[in-house]
């Protein structure tokens, strides 16, 4: 009745304001991060007629996860993720995962080319070339390493993967990594020399800078959505604070793109489909090096495998990254705890986020992951001491002050009531409304860098009428040469689209 009531009010006042037309949006898209900024510049340039709005909560786009201290700037292409390659009890290999996560952040290389060749983005600011590395120690891990480049490396998509267990060839891999270290270690490595380091915020600030300015894009920043709803005509009604002025704005299309606040968000909607989450936050730290001797020898992203019982996402690395164009190590990441859904969040999210259609799928998720909570337990009481006893795993002669300790971004594990009880997920994913007028992303890693193929998906979904559209089907060729066509099981297609990518990316 409440919420009757309230859907009653909002139209009176939005009925008999002067500014109805201005107020009125195609899509209303909530956070100005990678994925909001995404979906705005392919709605965009599917239509630019298109009236959108963005609302974020802070002063400018990509602050939250999209910022690159905040996350991995890995391309996820699942190139030395080892745990995108999970091993079962029998000893196989599941490689389905890796396929797709390789194909997705394909999808995002073909737009981002198609978005060079326009004259829209310059590469150098967000995308630099760089090797991925898998390195592994003793005899079980290299074994595992081993099986899984002759299972992979056999495929087109992974066919210029290397192995090698020589440490002369390894010095010239990794020369800081191997520096120290005695002949007789036991080591393996993978590496494909086609890698990635991403500047995801300067990338999204890319994206807003384009769309910015134009006519029929709105962004409001330093605003908040306080309450939104959904009348009987499908309409949905946003109630904005902001610093400046309070708007009440109405869309047939709300997509939540706000990184750990959409869940929070997609409660306040109402709709069936998200009673089915909860989300559990942890917090990142990372140890960076900005020294020179450091930076400039060390030269790929090196990933390590996780330690028996710990979750894929401690998986250890260390990068090379190139932050506001600046070169640094990182490496990490570490976990932390905090309540925050956001890293300028509340310490209310957590507690907020918690009702009775979720309460038991939490507390089930939390019994069945007794080794999470271990190792994030063991992560508090680390020291800065044990941070570089860890690192020095990776660099012997590491010296310790040269690295000094940084938050990173909070991230909100998803937890899905299924039909098997509560389950804790590590992916990303997408909920929809059951009409397609709302859509929420949740999850985390390997987010970013599968956002184009992720923002299709919600097009697929909730503007489907539109996508079947000969005028979209022609602009979304032209910014997909290779859409309709499976380059996992097309080698020739795989290769061409790889060459006009590398090509216009400056990969090359």
């Amino acid at each position: 009745m409440q919420d009757i009531l309230y859907v009653i009010l909002i139209k009176i006042l939005f009925n008999t304001s002067s500014s109805d037309s201005e107020n009125t949006y195609d899509a209303i898209l909530v956070g100005a991060g990678i994925m909001s900024s995404t979906l705005a510049v392919l709605l965009h340039e599917l239509d630019p007629e298109l009236r959108l709005l963005i609302v974020e909560r802070l002063s400018s786009p990509g602050l939250e996860s999209s910022s690159a201290k905040n996350n991995a700037g890995t391309g996820h292409a699942a190139n030395c993720e080892l745990n995108y390659t999970p091993i079962d009890e029998d000893g196989v290999i599941s490689t389905n995962k890796a396929f797709e996560i390789n194909k997705s952040f394909e999808r995002s290389l073909e737009f981002w080319a198609s978005l060079v060749e326009k004259g829209k983005l310059i590469p150098k600011t967000f995308l630099n070339k760089l090797p991925h590395i898998s390195l592994v120690f003793g005899d079980n891990d290299i074994s595992f390493l081993k099986k899984r480049f002759f299972e992979i490396s056999s495929h087109a998509a992974f066919s210029e993967m290397e192995f090698t267990m020589d440490h002369v060839e390894l010095k010239d891999w990794i020369p800081l990594v191997m520096d120290g270290r005695e002949k007789s270690e036991k080591i393996g490595a993978t590496r494909i020399k086609r890698g990635t380091d991403i500047d995801f915020g300067s990338l999204t600030r890319s994206y807003i800078n384009q769309i910015e300015g134009q006519d029929s894009i709105d962004i409001n920043y330093s605003t908040n959505v306080e309450r939104l709803q959904k009348d009987s005509e499908g309409d949905w009604y946003l109630f904005l604070k902001g610093t400046q002025k309070n708007r009440i704005v109405r869309s047939k299309f709300v997509f939540l793109g706000a990184g750990g606040g959409a869940l929070s968000l997609l409660q306040k909607s109402g709709i069936p489909e998200g009673l089915l989450y909860a989300g559990f936050p942890v917090s990142g730290k990372w140890l960076i090096c900005d020294e020179e001797k450091s930076t400039n020898t060390h030269n790929a992203k090196v990933y390590g495998n996780a330690a028996v019982g710990a979750p894929p996402m401690s998986v250890p690395h260390l990068d090379t990254r190139w932050i506001n164009g600046n070169r640094s190590l990182l490496f990490g990441p570490f976990a932390g705890f905090s309540s925050n859904f956001l890293k300028y969040g509340s310490k209310l999210d957590l507690f907020r986020s918690i009702k009775p259609t979720n309460f038991f799928s939490m507390l089930q998720a939390g019994l069945d992951n007794v080794d999470l909570g271990i190792y994030l337990f063991n992560q508090l009481i680390q020291t800065n001491e044990d941070r570089i006893e860890t690192l020095r795993g990776f660099l012997p002669r590491v010296s310790p002050g040269d690295w000094r300790l940084s938050v990173a971004g909070q991230r909100v594990q998803i937890i899905k009531q299924t039909a098997k009880g509560g389950v804790l997920k590590m992916g990303t994913e997408v909920v929809t409304s059951s009409d397609g007028s709302l859509a929420a992303l949740l999850g985390a890693s390997p987010g970013a860098s599968t956002a184009v193929t992720i923002m299709i998906e919600v097009l697929n979904r909730c503007w489907h009428e539109n996508m079947k559209s000969s005028q979209w089907k022609k602009r979304m060729l032209e910014l997909f040469p290779s859409m309709g066509t499976d380059i996992n099981s097309n080698q020739e297609a795989l290769l061409a689209i790889r060459k006009r990518n590398d090509f216009l990316l400056k990969l090359i």
